[in-house]
């Protein structure tokens, strides 16, 4: 039996909820969620991904899988502008990626943000009971944590980044930052991706707040002690792997190898977002068929780029600059037979996404900053131990620390380190490909979802009420 389920129920809590079943679609937060819940039971709240007159006042739609309670409530249409497209992606999400030049600092964005964590958190204490724990996730809740104290809760919650969190002297451009953080203390355990993004965060606390720097994993703020500590998150490795070996991936790789006729395919999958670097991405390809000129006929770039937030000007903007760059690379060096550049904006299914990188000789991961980037991962998870690709890794992505040891390491401004690197990759000799996969594969296959999830529940279940060891 699991012992977590004695000790009370997971409830958490993320912007969108589910589906606990593997969708087909490519994700990261979804999908280590769902595992979780999968393994323990309890409840998962969140947005329905709807708006309606009622908002966050709607009755709960409610669906039941297994031990898993799925519960939603709509925002109303004014809810959803301003706190997802406004506070959420206008504001955190650029000021997050280091983006203070994309940043939006409107009052009602964030008068729309503390209401909607406010709701969220009236609503889901309706559903908890004493002995619950609860997870936060994600940029979108940073003041759940203080709102569910103000209900009266008063067993753990914890909370957990997936994005990045900048160092303080881009944190504090952001209007009221003292006052999301002193709300965030409120957390009992709050998890981060990187030991740099928690580094930021605690040094926040103590330059900007005059907290105190308790020991290696807590830190206080007043009358408050907490946990903060980096927990990177991991993906089903296994599970990708098999997906990688399935007779439809087999199929599908049939189909590419007959495509490609011989060339070696690059491939980049990542939602279409400015801290993603499609752009440098694209003009670093350019620079390899510029410098090394063997490669034009011979080396293709595939980009897969589902569609987000296309209601934002900035994501529009980046899609109109991502088809002209494409446009002008496969004008200057396209033939007949060969077109350098393929732009999806399509979804694909996981097993179809991994049949993808197991066909494809590099994996090109190169954002301007994230928090993890699976897609990492993923892509090793998928590879052929006897005949597998090159990871090409930006070192701003958190996965960085990870896999730096077998990928090419590269900086993702620089269009001629990216470049040489690509160049490296498609001319690797078999035995270098394999003792680099072999590097990156054991820490890929070591820390998964499932022992994220474990290490950041067993560090809150221990942080008990009438426990709460980490307490000043």
């Amino acid at each position: 039996m699991d012992t977590n389920k004695e000790k009370g129920r997971l409830v958490v809590l993320s912007n969108r909820v589910g589906p606990l079943s593997d969708s087909g679609k490519a994700g990261g937060l979804a999908v280590g969620l769902g595992d979780a819940l999968r393994r323990r039971g309890g409840i998962w709240f969140g947005w329905s991904g709807k708006t309606s007159e009622q908002g966050t006042f709607s009755a709960f739609d409610r669906e039941t899988e297994g031990d898993v309670e799925l519960v939603r409530v709509d925002m109303t249409e004014q809810e959803n502008t301003d706190f997802y497209g406004g506070y959420a992606n206008t504001t955190l999400w650029p000021l997050m990626h280091y983006r203070l030049d994309l940043a939006g600092f409107e009052r009602r964005f964030e008068a729309a943000y503390r209401h909607i964590n406010q709701r969220m958190a009236a609503r889901l204490s309706t559903l908890l009971e004493e002995d619950d724990v609860v997870w936060v996730h994600d940029y979108h809740y940073l003041l759940v944590g203080h709102e569910l104290r103000e209900t009266g809760f008063k067993g753990p919650i914890g909370f957990f980044l997936h994005i990045p969190f900048p160092p303080p002297e881009i944190f504090a451009a952001l209007p009221n930052a003292n006052s999301i953080v002193r709300g965030m203390v409120d957390y009992d355990v709050i998890g981060f991706q990187t030991e740099r993004d928690c580094r930021n965060f605690c040094r926040y606390i103590t330059d900007e707040l005059g907290g105190e720097q308790v020991d290696e994993a807590r830190v206080r703020l007043g009358d408050r002690t907490i946990i903060a500590k980096a927990y990177p998150i991991g993906i089903d490795a296994e599970g990708f792997e098999k997906l990688a070996r399935s007779a439809d991936a087999l199929a599908l790789r049939k189909k590419l190898y007959t495509m490609l006729e011989g060339r070696h395919q690059v491939v980049g999958v990542d939602r279409l977002d400015y801290s993603k670097g499609i752009p440098e991405r694209l003009r670093a390809f350019d620079e390899l068929l510029q410098t090394y000129p063997e490669n034009r006929g011979k080396v293709t770039l595939l980009q897969i780029a589902p569609l987000s937030r296309a209601e934002l000007e900035s994501y529009r903007d980046l899609r109109r600059e991502l088809e002209e760059l494409a446009g002008h690379i496969n004008g200057a060096f396209g033939t007949l037979e060969w077109t350098p550049i393929r732009i999806m904006t399509r979804g694909f299914t996981r097993r179809a996404l991994a049949g993808i990188c197991r066909a494809s000789r590099v994996g090109l991961v190169t954002p301007l900053r994230d928090g993890m980037n699976l897609v990492a991962k993923e892509y090793v998870a998928a590879q052929d131990p006897e005949n597998p690709g090159v990871l090409v890794l930006s070192r701003f992505a958190g996965a960085a620390r990870e896999l730096q040891a077998g990928a090419l390491m590269v900086n993702p401004h620089d269009p001629g380190d990216v470049a040489g690197a690509l160049q490296t990759a498609v001319t690797m000799p078999l035995a270098e490909r394999q003792r680099r996969f072999e590097t990156m594969r054991e820490p890929v296959f070591r820390t998964t979802a499932q022992s994220w999830c474990a290490d950041f529940l067993a560090e809150l279940y221990a942080f008990r009420a009438g426990d709460r060891s980490g307490a000043a």
